[in-house]
């Protein structure tokens, strides 16, 4: 299948045409014709008509920037007044002095509340897992899905912009059925698995990002509004936690650790995209590999009395010979030598 950095290309058609009717819809609304921005767009009007057409990402950007000025709504519709142009970028300058992400975030949930009553964003945390929930407290009508995966995705988009990171998804989550386009879902929510009928709509993620400083400032905050569609939606190449979650995969799932594919799998991503993303944080998965199976085998031998053919498999070797081998190249004497080198 096609990568969601793939399909979110500018020349790749992605976006349902659900999501242009709505935009189609928010005009009728006002009574007003769509035409000219569908024209700006390159939209002809029969393709909105065709059920399962898509449009490229460059074309929802075009026609979401000329129907927001057009209709003076950033909201598109979505709520019972608008949101005038700015409005978002707002949001986004009232949080950007936050020392580290979780601040960030809650400022922006608690100044959306600010713009309309009509939903409520929380952002909480539990476990280790970040959630941030969006209620409906009136009832959002024929334009529901395309608020809440427009107010999520505006909300993701943007918090890996202020730490210049990914921040792959456990999990998302809508109270609606699944639509004809589910499958676009993967592509605009990435990493985990995505829910339906199971409200309210939320996201969720590794809590440890939250603590990330805001690697952004004002210079670069002015730029980015000057095309903000794109850039707090964009497939961030960088994570700036993956080592640290590539060295916790590997301490409690150690059966992972005997390829970069199943190890890559488990954190959502492509062995090519694992290594590429390592090196960029300085590392390799072979030395973080080494590193957590020397520490794991090493609290073994000194604090239990379990065989040696059970603390390679708990450091995730596949037999005793090759932990023996590995062990000895770290440490200079193997673990059986090991072991009684610390006995009094």
């Amino acid at each position: 299948m096609p990568s969601p950095d793939h399909l979110l290309s500018q020349g790749t058609a992605a976006t349902p045409i659900a999501f242009v009717r709505a935009i189609c819809l928010a005009y009728n609304q006002r009574g007003m014709s769509p035409d000219g921005a569908l024209a700006r767009a390159q939209i002809a009007p029969k393709l909105v008509q065709q059920d399962g057409a898509h449009i490229t990402a460059g074309q929802m950007e075009w026609l979401s920037e000329a129907a927001m000025r057009e209709l003076d709504d950033e909201a598109l519709g979505w709520f019972s007044r608008r949101l005038p142009w700015g409005s978002y970028g707002m949001l986004a300058r009232a949080s950007l002095g936050a020392p580290h992400l979780g601040r960030a975030m809650k400022r922006w949930c608690r100044h959306h509340s600010l713009l309309t009553d009509d939903i409520a964003l929380t952002l909480s945390e539990a476990d280790g897992v970040a959630t941030l929930a969006l209620e409906e407290r009136r009832d959002l009508g024929a334009l529901r899905e395309f608020c809440l995966v427009s107010v999520l995705r505006n909300a993701h988009g943007l918090a890996c912009w202020f730490i210049a990171s990914r921040l792959p998804l456990l999990s998302a989550h809508f109270p609606c059925a699944r639509p004809a386009h589910g499958e676009v879902y993967r592509v605009l929510f990435p990493g985990g698995e995505t829910h339906f009928n199971d409200g309210p709509a939320r996201l969720q993620f590794d809590a440890r990002y939250l603590a990330q400083a805001l690697r952004r400032d004002e210079a670069a905050m002015n730029q980015m509004l000057k095309r903000a569609l794109p850039l707090t939606v964009r497939q961030y190449h960088r994570d700036r936690l993956l080592v640290e979650r590539v060295r916790q995969a590997l301490q409690h799932q150690p059966q992972h650790s005997h390829s970069a594919e199943a190890l890559a799998a488990l954190l959502h991503v492509s062995a090519r995209t694992l290594h590429r993303q390592l090196k960029e944080e300085g590392a390799t998965l072979q030395a973080l590999k080494d590193e957590v199976r020397r520490t794991v085998a090493t609290e073994a031998l000194l604090r239990t009395d379990r065989p040696i053919k059970q603390v390679a498999q708990a450091a995730g070797f596949r037999n005793e010979k090759s932990f023996s081998r590995a062990f000895r190249s770290w440490t200079g004497l193997g673990p059986a030598e090991f072991r009684q080198s610390l006995k009094p």
